[in-house]
């Protein structure tokens, strides 16, 4: 048996399988993310090894499996943005500037005006952004010297896991592009140079770069009795959640392609490094890295947006959903489907906490044009879907752009893939016939073939693919394509006439006014 760990933004996952790929117990837990401030966002880790202990210890003791049956277990994360900071004794300095946190401002204009885009982009496949976690350990060497002084290394949040488990600090080849900056995505490893043009030293990153696949260490004698399972237990690398949940479509070919969407949206695609492109998001894939370059966009608050909406405006709908057990999402999709396409002539720019790819704005702000009285709960509700489906079809416009070919198909895992008025926007949006998963849990799944594979319990990747079934395809209704594609560029359009105000209203928020 097999177990695969996600640690995701908003929550949890744990998921025992067995060889065959089917699903025997699983668990999650949610937490929240601290935003002390307009475009901050941090999380503390033992928030993350606290979850990961309680899912993994639940999962396991649900499957009603003997500790020995446990062949390996593999755990994937979030984008730890800038990575924990730790002192020598690993001890966390202050919570993780995760990947929604925009705060690295200045860090990231200083790059861009003095560092050429041929450098960073030739070497690293990327381009800057606040998103990246070079320009977040930047402002921590800028704002926070005292701290920046007792750093010893910066530590993703599943390799701190990982390192909790096993007392060995190693990172994998994902969480490493990841980062931006300062990693050689060509040579696969750190860049000396990036690293003495950012001011950032190399000391500050682990020596250790496995594949996704490879065993980190195993089980010690403390987690090993928090969690039931035998001391010893293999612990294997994993990686960044979204390549991850990519891999548990089985995508191991280019043209093959992912939306994965949850807190945020990660669409992907796998090639050979060709198309590397400085408006998406490339490093190594977790599997066959050596020959695959994983490139992505995304939406930072895609599914945060409908998490806000119901927060926010659904208290009717969560309060049914606490006597009746239905989720309060069902409920206001059920009414948002008595809506058209369109939502009555309204456009969301679903852009909450700035703007990943690929406008890369961490001053984008979210917007509602179009509104009347004659608008209601269910309309705003379908716009915001909609403006979700826009900002996947503005990062698939992007990798076109790049060159990068794209199958017909488009995989859906996620929550909102769930939802089948939701995958049916996505397919009427973009024009791809959107397939999902008849089990979905996303990235743990492929975390469990990773654990398969670090412990040689399977050969070679393409192996899950005997894992995997899928549900009715959802295809693309043409008539509706073609009313999405002219808000589609009011949607591209509203961006662009609305940029400056946005930038005065982000100056005004950080500055309290």
């Amino acid at each position: 048996m097999l177990i695969g760990i996600d640690i995701g933004t908003g929550g949890t996952k744990a998921v025992v399988l067995d060889i065959k790929g089917k699903i025997i117990s699983q668990s999650f837990r949610e937490y929240s993310v601290l935003t002390p401030a307009p475009s901050w966002a941090e999380q503390w880790p033992d928030v993350w090894l606290d979850a990961v202990q309680v899912t993994l210890k639940e999962a396991f003791e649900r499957s009603g499996l003997k500790p020995g049956d446990i062949a390996g277990v593999a755990i994937s994360g979030l984008y730890g943005g800038s990575g924990i900071p730790v002192d020598r004794d690993k001890k966390p300095l202050r919570p993780c500037m995760i990947w929604m946190d925009r705060r690295a401002r200045n860090e990231t204009q200083w790059v861009k005006d003095n560092v050429p885009l041929d450098k960073i982009f030739g070497i690293t496949g990327n381009y800057v952004d606040s998103y990246y976690g070079f320009t977040k350990i930047m402002w921590m060497r800028d704002n926070e010297p005292e701290l920046w002084k007792r750093t010893y290394q910066f530590v993703t949040p599943k390799d701190y896991v990982i390192y909790k488990f096993t007392d060995v600090l190693a990172t994998d080849f994902s969480s490493a592009g990841n980062i931006g900056g300062i990693f050689d995505i060509h040579k696969k490893t750190w860049s000396p140079e990036m690293c003495d043009i950012l001011g950032i030293p190399l000391s500050l990153f682990p020596e250790r770069i496995t594949s996704s696949f490879d065993i980190v260490g195993r089980l010690n004698k403390h987690y090993a009795e928090a969690t039931g399972l035998l001391k010893g237990t293999p612990v294997v690398a994993g990686g960044i959640d979204a390549p991850v949940a990519q891999f548990s479509c089985g995508v191991i070919n280019e043209g093959e392609h992912v939306a994965m969407t949850g807190t945020s949206i990660c669409w992907g695609t796998v090639h050979n490094g060709k198309y590397l492109s400085p408006g998406l998001i490339s490093f190594p894939y977790v599997v066959n890295d050596d020959t695959s370059i994983y490139t992505f966009g995304g939406g930072a608050t895609s599914g945060a947006v409908i998490r806000w909406f119901r927060d926010e405006f659904g208290a009717k709908e969560k309060e049914e959903e606490r006597k009746t057990g239905i989720s309060a999402y069902s409920l206001l999709e059920q009414k948002a489907r008595n809506v058209k396409p369109g939502s009555g002539g309204l456009l969301v720019l679903p852009y909450f906490m700035g703007e990943r790819s690929p406008i890369w704005n961490p001053d984008a702000r979210g917007s509602i044009l179009g509104l009347s009285l004659l608008h209601t709960r269910e309309h705003i509700y379908r716009a915001c879907m909609e403006g979700v489906a826009h900002s996947l079809r503005h990062n698939m416009e992007e990798a076109v752009k790049a060159g990068i070919s794209l199958d017909d198909v488009c995989y859906m895992v996620g929550g909102p893939s769930k939802s089948d008025l939701w995958t049916q926007i996505f397919a009427d949006v973009t024009g791809f016939t959107m397939k999902r998963l008849d089990q979905d849990v996303e990235a743990p799944f492929g975390d469990a073939f990773l654990a398969g594979l670090g412990t040689g319990v399977f050969k070679n990747p393409g192996e899950i693919k005997s894992w995997l079934g899928f549900r009715e395809q959802t295809i693309p209704d043409q008539k509706n394509h073609e009313i999405y594609s002219r808000y589609f560029e009011l949607y591209k359009k509203l961006y662009t006439q609305s940029k400056e105000i946005m930038t005065e209203l982000a100056k005004m928020q950080a500055s309290g006014v």
